[in-house]
């Protein structure tokens, strides 16, 4: 989608901090972030919220779930507490409306 914040980012036309990308999936850390580990991951193929993501292709939850499990993995934070979640629409506090996940963790300094 043209004017999609997260498109921009997979196209390059916007800059990132990736940690995790595959063939399916792109993780990098959100530039706001809600605790000291906030990484986003998307899918590369463009769906707007949760809803539409299961209607067009339920295995990309799959690849998404998938990715999240090699990167806590790879990066060791398997081993420590962490949160995953998404929002659907903007008053769950949806703002970029590209299906996306979050996840979030204090890496051990504190509650999230």
């Amino acid at each position: 989608m043209s004017g999609c914040l997260f498109c921009k980012i997979l196209k390059n036309e916007i800059p990132s901090t990736k940690v995790y990308e595959d063939d399916y999936v792109y993780a990098f850390k959100d530039i706001k972030p809600m605790a000291p580990i906030h990484i986003l991951f998307i899918n590369k193929d463009h769906t707007s919220d949760i809803s539409e993501l299961v209607e067009k292709d339920l295995n990309q939850v799959t690849q998404i779930f998938s990715a999240i499990k090699k990167y806590t993995k790879e990066s060791g934070l398997d081993k420590k507490s962490f949160r995953v979640f998404t929002n659907k629409g903007s008053d769950a506090g949806q703002t970029v409306f590209h299906t996306h996940f979050h996840l979030i963790s204090s890496d051990g300094s504190g509650r999230l």
